[in-house]
This record gives C-alpha cells, structure tokens and sequence, in this order.
C-alpha cells in the first residue's frame, strides 16, 4: 500500500478540521448536503461530460495505482541482471540468453531480450521499445487528466455553490441572525471545492505523474541495458554505461556491496 496517499488525505482532512475548530468554527458546519451535492455531483458531472467511457473506466485502476505501491526493479538490481546477461552473451553466444526469458518477470524486458534473440538490430529494438513506452506515456497523461481537469471544476464549482446559498439567503433579509447563518453556510460550498480541488484531485493528478515519470525511468534503463547487449559489448562496458542513472550516494552503496561480496 503507497502510505503517503492515505497519510496525506488524513492530513489535509485533519489541518482543515483543526484549523476550523482553532477559529471557533463547529464541523458540524461541514454537514450541508446541499454544499457536498454540488460539489462532488458536480464535479463528477463535468468530468463525465469532459472524457470519454472508454477513459472513465479507467478510474477504478487509477485509485488502485494512487494507494498501492508497485514493486518496481531498482537500477541496482537491473545493472546485475544486465551484467550478468552481458556476460553470458559474450561467452556463449546472444541465442544463449533465451533460456533466460522464462526467468523474468517483466513484460517489456522479456519483449527486448526475445527481439535480441530473434536477431533484430539495436536500432530496430531501440525504436520498437521507445514506441511502446510513448504509448505507454500516453495512457498515463490521460489517466492523471482526468484528477487535473477534477481539481480545476472542483474549486470552480465551489464559487458556484456559494453564489447559489448568497441567492438564498438575501432573499430574505427580514431575520438578520438567520442570514448570518444563511450566508456562513453559503461558504462551505466554497471550502469544500477548494479543498477537493487542491487537496485531493490535483495532488491525486501529480502522483500519476510522478509514478509514470519513474516507470519511464525504469523502461529507458532497461533498453539501454538491452542494446548494450544486442551491441556485444562487455559485462564492464553495460554495468559503467548504467551506473550513469545511478545518484551519487547509490554510486557508493553498490561499490561498498561490491567490495564486500569480493
């Protein structure tokens, strides 16, 4: 489960709710249907008339991705597995290495070393690869449009919400006490938009982004890994060429495994 969705919301709920009680506002102010129907019957409005079915069905994935953390290959890990195929490659032949496919588990990888089998180029394999993370990036972009086009109406929506209840309660201004309350709640719209907008559907919409940015990451790691090999170079030349994705202070945890395994 990605920890930081779930502890982020209930931060946020909490820094409003907190906060509200601090300026002596009740929560029970909160509790206004007619506030909460606008906005998020409102907001799923205008998203169903911005997208497509086709994208719509994909919201339930997109929840699923923003609370669990997929289990992603560290470059760590892929500057191994590449130096130890680079390895084989150069000592008994590039045909050698599909005995190795049924042992990996990802699908784009599998996809790169069977084209390096089959004998494709490393031309050919590279802009096969990069065309299937392209699409793959293109799915995404849609995915976290529909959160960034959520957290544009909702705030929207919360000014909308609040000229309604200002209508409302200036039409009768016979009771000044209950216009006080009239135009109080007036504002919840308001509060509820941009919290939805700013706190929820716009982060939720980063996330995406941030997830795929790291995913791409992976998969150009991975064709880099895989053209290396395609290329015949050296087990050194693939593990130096790859090391160059790797932060500093990863540069030095992998040495210091290194030196210990020696």
């Amino acid at each position: 489960m990605d920890k930081t969705s779930l502890i982020g919301i209930i931060l946020g709920l909490l820094a409003v709710g907190v906060g509200m009680v601090l300026k002596g506002v009740s929560l029970t102010a909160l509790i206004n249907p007619a506030a909460i129907l606008i906005i998020l019957a409102g907001t799923v409005a205008s998203v169903m008339i911005a997208f497509p079915s086709s994208t719509l069905k994909k919201i339930p994935a997109l929840f699923k991705i923003l609370f669990t953390e997929k289990k992603e290959q560290t470059v760590e890990d892929l500057i191994g597995q590449f130096s130890e195929m680079a390895d084989v490659a150069r000592k008994e032949g590039i045909l050698s290495l599909e005995a190795k496919i049924i042992d990996i588990e990802d699908p784009f990888l599998v996809s790169g070393i069977q084209m390096a089998v089959d004998g494709q180029t490393p031309e050919f394999i590279r802009d096969v690869m990069l065309e299937k993370i392209e699409a793959m990036e293109n799915r995404h972009q849609e995915g976290a449009a529909i959160f960034s086009q959520a957290g544009t109406y909702a705030p929207t929506l919360g000014v909308l919400g609040a000229v309604i209840g200002l209508i409302a309660a200036l039409a009768d201004m016979s009771d000044i006490t209950a216009l006080g309350h009239a135009i109080s709640a007036a504002f919840v719209a308001t509060l509820l938009g941009i919290f939805t907008g700013y706190v929820l559907w716009h982060p939720f919409a980063n996330k995406l982004k941030q997830k795929s940015k790291k995913e791409v990451e992976i998969k150009e790691i991975i064709i880099e890994g895989v053209v290396s090999i395609t290329a015949g170079e050296s087990a050194k030349v693939v593990k130096d060429k790859l090391s160059s994705y790797l932060t500093t202070k990863e540069l030095e945890r992998m040495k210091e495994q290194n030196n210990a395994e020696e």
